[in-house]
């Protein structure tokens, strides 16, 4: 398992498009991307019966983790369940991928596919899902921008278009009725690299200008059903 830098900022439509058109001229398209240039996501958030992952993001933890699953396109080829390692600035990812019948099963409360003692990962989810009671929470939706570059292996998001899909779980349905989580001037600007981010790439972002923000898309989502009064916090 590998942690790779990550920072995240809230960016309008004029920042948008001028640090695009500098990133173009240095970095690539993600190979995954439509004629567009972009990808649209979608993940199904999940949390434990005391709601560890909202609290602990909350309450400025430092050290915490997400579970989610998670589809691109609304394409049920590829499908992955993923658990996201935050360490302060620094991040990890574990993931395995599902078939549509295990994810499926998964939302229907059956986890017995998950109980693989070869995979650790599914093997953790099984118990978490067991005895910790790890649930489905909220639907986060929204479209990609990405853009990457070898050397320090670095990727950069703009993350567009964030939807909430409310109380709906049903992760795989087309007539979701979402409600727009942020205003249509904030686009969230996301840089991961490994050890270094290389200096013309520094340059053209010109971070010092944004302001570094904490910009999870999973607490921000989860304010549209929150339940008690702590989660305003």
């Amino acid at each position: 398992m590998k942690y790779r830098h990550e920072l995240k900022f809230f960016v309008n439509f004029h920042q948008y498009y001028t640090i695009r058109q500098r990133l173009k001229n240095l970095m690539q398209p993600d190979e995954h991307v439509s004629p567009t240039g972009e990808y649209h996501i979608r993940s199904l958030y999940f949390d434990d019966i005391g709601n560890t992952a909202l609290a602990e993001k909350l309450g400025g933890i430092r050290q915490r983790k997400k579970y989610r699953i998670r589809m691109y396109n609304l394409d049920d080829k590829v499908i992955h369940f993923e658990k996201k390692i935050k360490n302060g600035e620094y991040i990890a990812k574990i993931k395995e991928s599902l078939t549509r019948e295990m994810a499926d099963n998964i939302l229907a409360c059956d986890f017995h596919e998950l109980n693989i003692p070869s995979k650790p990962f599914l093997m953790e989810l099984h118990n978490e899902m067991t005895h910790k009671l790890l649930r489905p929470k909220v639907i986060v939706d929204y479209v990609r921008e990405p853009y990457t570059h070898s050397n320090g292996n670095v990727r950069i998001t703009f993350d567009k278009d964030l939807k909430s899909g409310l109380h709906r779980t049903d992760l795989f349905s087309r007539d979701l009725s979402m409600v727009r989580a942020l205003s249509e001037n904030q686009i969230i600007l996301e840089v991961k690299f490994d050890e270094y981010l290389p200096s013309p790439i520094r340059n053209a972002l010109q971070l010092e200008g944004l302001q570094h923000q904490s910009a999870s898309k999973y607490v921000i989502c989860r304010k549209y059903i929150k339940l008690n009064a702590w989660e305003d916090q």
